[in-house]
């Protein structure tokens, strides 16, 4: 693990590999850069793969309470700037995808590519607003439960019924380590985003990954993007769940590696 100062947060990273540069964008919920292992190792033979603890995750440092979305998005810009990573690909997964299509909005020059993975234009954006009120309040509660006892009522949000026993305990394991102050700036930060507006304005190639069996995003939101994105190509991989870079990490790799060598070609 390495670490760099930006903007006066310690942001903890790993980066492996050499080749075209691809960032790692994980979720919230307590997940952080290991969250990314299977990536990082059958990625890195390829492109130079770089996952970050964004701030309140992880070993990097919890944000001041009064930072919002613009704040984490440009901390994000500054990260990849200050690692000399020119027009990398940008991967995110749930609530790191939603940080790249705010990257794409904040900074369009920055991103190569956009790879999605189950992917909101926001909570507000994709969900009645009633839900998104409702999914703030049950996480905000939640973040006042035992690590355990927190965990094991998210994680089977994240899984299918079918995940074997050692993919629940993984998640079980991210999920309990999680930043309850960090996760509330990081809660109250982002849950009222809506980014449809900039789903028409992305002119870069744009990949969409989703589970057909995902309960957190499911393939209406997902169909909903790929019509909102002109240069968008939806692939919808079958029983699997919210985390699809663990759940299905064999499928997941290769359709991203298939997206970024037509892109490089």
């Amino acid at each position: 693990m390495d670490q760099i100062e930006v903007k006066g947060l310690r942001i903890v990273y790993q980066r492996v590999g050499e080749g075209p540069p691809l960032v790692l964008l994980h979720g919230a919920f307590g997940f952080d850069s290991w969250a990314w292992r299977r990536q990082l190792d059958a990625l890195s033979d390829e492109f130079t793969v770089v996952a970050w603890d964004m701030p309140g995750c992880g070993q990097s440092s919890d944000p001041p309470e009064g930072f919002r979305s613009p704040d984490y998005v440009d901390c994000l810009a500054a990260f990849i700037k200050a690692l000399g990573l020119e027009r990398p690909h940008v991967l995110g997964l749930s609530f790191g995808s939603q940080f790249a299509l705010d990257l794409y909005r904040r900074h369009p020059s920055i991103p190569r590519t956009l790879i999605l993975a189950s992917v909101y234009a926001g909570w507000a954006g994709s969900l009645p607003p009633e839900v998104v009120e409702q999914r703030l309040q049950h996480v905000l509660r939640a973040l006042d439960l035992p690590p355990e006892q927190w965990a094991r009522e998210w994680s089977p949000t994240m899984l299918t019924e079918s995940a074997p026993a050692e993919l629940v305990d993984e998640i079980v394991a991210f999920l309990s380590e999680f930043h309850p102050a960090g996760q509330q700036v990081l809660f109250h930060a982002f849950a009222y985003e809506d980014l449809r507006d900039v789903l028409p304005r992305i002119d870069v190639p744009t990949l969409l990954l989703y589970g057909d069996q995902d309960v957190r995003s499911p393939l209406s939101v997902a169909e909903d993007l790929h019509a909102q994105i002109p240069p968008s190509r939806l692939v919808v991989m079958p029983g699997v769940g919210h985390v699809s870079n663990i759940e299905a990490a064999e499928r997941f790799n290769t359709e991203v590696r298939r997206f970024l060598r037509e892109v490089e070609s």
